[in-house]
This record gives C-alpha cells, structure tokens and sequence, in this order.
C-alpha cells in the first residue's frame, strides 16, 4: 500500500454502489479517488446475490427520475467499449390481481408520464403474447414499461471498475477497514488491515458493515440488515432470455428468466434481520441460510399464474442480507457533524438497481446546491434525532415486508 496511502477521496465497500460512486465521482472531474474492499475481489457480498431487476416505476417522481437515470446509465455502458453490465432491456409487466392494485397502477402511470416515462396498460392478450408460459385469466390489469429490464450485477459492478479506472481511480482488495480516523470533527483518515491511508473524506458504501464505519466516527445509523432470498429453477420449457420481468405485487413477487430456468423472488411477511451491534466491522456478516418454507411460499403463491413452478427442480438459491432504513429511505450526502464523512448506504434493496442514480446523488450532494430532495436523504435526519434501536428495526423489517404494499 506504500504509494496508496494518501487520496483525495476514500470509498469504503467494493459493492454496485461503491463501484457506481467512484464511476460517478470520475465522470464529475474528481480525481486520486481509492475505494478499498475487504473481500479478495469486488461485488462479492450482497451484490453477488442480488437479482439484477431494474425498474422505473414508482410512486414518487423523485425515486422514478432516479431510475430513469440508472438506466440511461446502464443502456451507455451496454453500448460502449469495454466491459458490459449484462443490461437486457426486455421491458416489465406489472400484474394487478384486484381492483385496488389497479388504481395504484394509474396512479403509478401518472407520476411515469409526469416523468417522461413511457408506459401503458396491455389487455391479457397483449400481456401473454409476451409472456406465454405465464396464464393471466385471474388479472385485473397489466402495465408495461418497454424501457425495463435486468442485468448482471457483478457485470455492473467490473463495467463501473473498468470506466473508473481509465479515469485514474485506484482500487484495493483485501483490505478491510477498521475505523474512521477523526480529528476535530474532521475525518483525517481510515484505519485498515493494511495500515493507515490518509484522506480528508471517506465514502461509507460499506453495505452490512455500514453502520460500524459510522459508529467509528460517533455517528449512530439506523441501516438495517434485512434478509432476502430467491431461487433459480432448473431449465424449463418456454423461458428465454428475452421474456419481460415480472411483478406480482398481490402475491408480492418478482421474477424474470436467467437463461432458460426461472427466476423467482419475493417479499418476506416475517422477516428476519441482524443487529449490526452484534458482529465486528472487520468480521463477516452471519451467514444466511436457505429458509425452504420461505421459498416454497414463492413458488405456491406463484402456481397460479406458472403452474409448471411447483414441478421445477430448484438448482441454486441466492440470499444475502441488503441493508434497510426505518423510513425507507436512501442515507446519502455529508454528515453535519463530521466533515468528509458521506454515507451511500441503507438503501433498502435498490442497490444494484440505483446505483447509477445513488451514484449521481452523490455527487450532487458534494456540490454547493443540491436540491431539496437529495438533501432530504442526509444522515443528519438520524443523528440529529434520538432514536431507540428496536424500534427503527422494528420500522425497517416493516419497510421490507411490505415492499409491494399498494401506495408504498
């Protein structure tokens, strides 16, 4: 580390979102940028188990204009020189199976036309043209949004690494980080298994470890590690690459193809998270285990729409543990408190999805006028507010078990 024990700007956490960060702090003008990650190569923890949907509708214009921003992103790096993000740009289908999802669906389209999104509603016709192994007479309403799709998220992750480093931003493996370095009230350096390395701002992408890095300075976050799991099946007639995602919010789903097997993930009503205070900040995170109740609990209640699930082989499960917030929200931008301390983090399973859009706040964050919105997602809401830990846990497993809440 002896030439590497200085930079301008640190970013802890080799993750889609530290490695989106340094791509956004490189294409911005920032220079001697270094992002340490402590596993042996990047996006190796919850990245790696991540499922790669991306989608744009939202029910507020502010988190739909930033997908639609990690999606521009995420189409130029497709199209570029280079490594690829794996970006497959096949659309989505929102599926309603009552009335009141429906209107959340106008809802929805209202804030997408208000955004420039395109979208419209299919009839079931429409919808099973495009996906034909999938049965749709107990749908109330289909929308579409052509400009949709899924990637690899370890391939976005090396695409944001190769622009990165071309753009001179040095990163380091193996290298775990121990604690913030702060001098009045100005971080001054991190504290690594390596040895000391010096800067004036470090970037807290740390993901599970997130809250440790911010104990480390005095700051107590409430970032939230919450398990999520899905399953991949054995190879199944009627399944390609190029199918639509899909979204069952009444059944509180999501799946897609991955080659010809399928995809099938969902929303936990139980869910099961860590307390951060009860692992080390150089250690690993519990391990997550497989919880087959959880996953035969997708598959049952995607029968109805895919009878061939409950005959499919499972061949692997994925889980990990993304991290949550008590209010759902992303935790981005400067702490008031400690100059060059800047979260990127708790950011409530859109890591992989946002990380362009996370990335681009970021940076709009560091800036001497951010808007009202990025503001708004400052660590200081927390730290400048006492707050009991069960209970931000409490609202954070909240947040996760009713992702697919109508009007969430």
């Amino acid at each position: 580390m002896t030439q590497q024990q200085r930079a301008a700007i640190v970013i802890v956490g080799g993750g889609a979102v530290g490695c989106g960060v340094a791509h956004s702090l490189a294409a911005a003008g920032y220079d001697d940028i270094l992002l340490i990650e402590k596993e042996s190569t990047l996006a190796a923890a919850t990245t790696s188990q991540a499922a790669g949907l991306v989608g744009q509708v939202r029910n507020s214009l502010d988190r739909t204009r930033l997908a639609m921003w990690s999606v521009e992103t995420f189409s130029e790096l497709e199209a570029g020189d280079g490594a690829r993000p794996g970006w497959r740009q096949v659309g989505s289908l929102r599926l309603a199976l009552c009335d009141e999802r429906v209107e959340e669906f106008r809802r929805m389209q209202a804030v997408a036309d208000e955004a420039g999104l395109e979208t419209r509603f299919l009839d079931n016709h429409e919808a099973a043209s495009l996906w034909p192994a999938m049965r749709f007479e107990e749908v109330r309403g289909v929308l579409w949004c052509p400009s949709d799709g899924y990637l690899q998220p370890s391939d976005l992750a090396m695409s944001y690494v190769a622009r990165a480093r071309q753009a001179g931003v040095r990163f380091l493996t193996g290298t775990t980080a121990r604690g913030i370095l702060v001098e009045n009230d100005q971080v001054v350096g991190v504290e690594t298994s390596g040895g000391r390395i010096s800067t004036p701002m470090i970037i807290n992408a740390a993901g599970a470890h997130a809250w440790h890095l911010a104990d480390s300075v005095g700051l107590e976050l409430p970032i939230v590690p919450v398990r999520h799991e899905f399953f991949v099946t054995v190879a199944a007639e009627g399944l390609s690459p190029d199918l639509p995602v899909i979204r069952i919010p009444d059944a509180t789903l999501y799946l897609r193809a991955e080659t010809d097997a399928l995809l099938c993930g969902g929303w936990e009503p139980a869910s099961l998270s860590l307390d951060p205070r009860g692992y080390p900040v150089d250690g690993q995170t519990p391990p997550v285990r497989e919880d087959w109740d959880v996953l035969a609990a997708f598959a049952e209640q995607l029968a109805p729409q895919i009878p061939q699930v409950s005959q499919l082989g499972v061949r692997s499960v994925f889980r990990g543990w993304p991290t949550f917030t008590p209010d759902g929200r992303f935790i981005i931008g400067e702490s008031s408190r400690v100059k060059g301390f800047v979260m990127a983090g708790g950011c409530n399973a859109h890591g992989v999805s946002g990380s362009a859009g996370i990335g681009r706040h970021v940076v709009e964050s560091l800036g001497d006028n951010p808007s009202e919105y990025v503001s708004s997602l400052s660590p200081d809401r927390f730290t400048d507010n006492a707050w009991d830990w069960d209970e931000v846990t409490a609202l954070a497993r909240n947040v996760y078990e009713h992702y697919y809440a109508i009007d969430h």
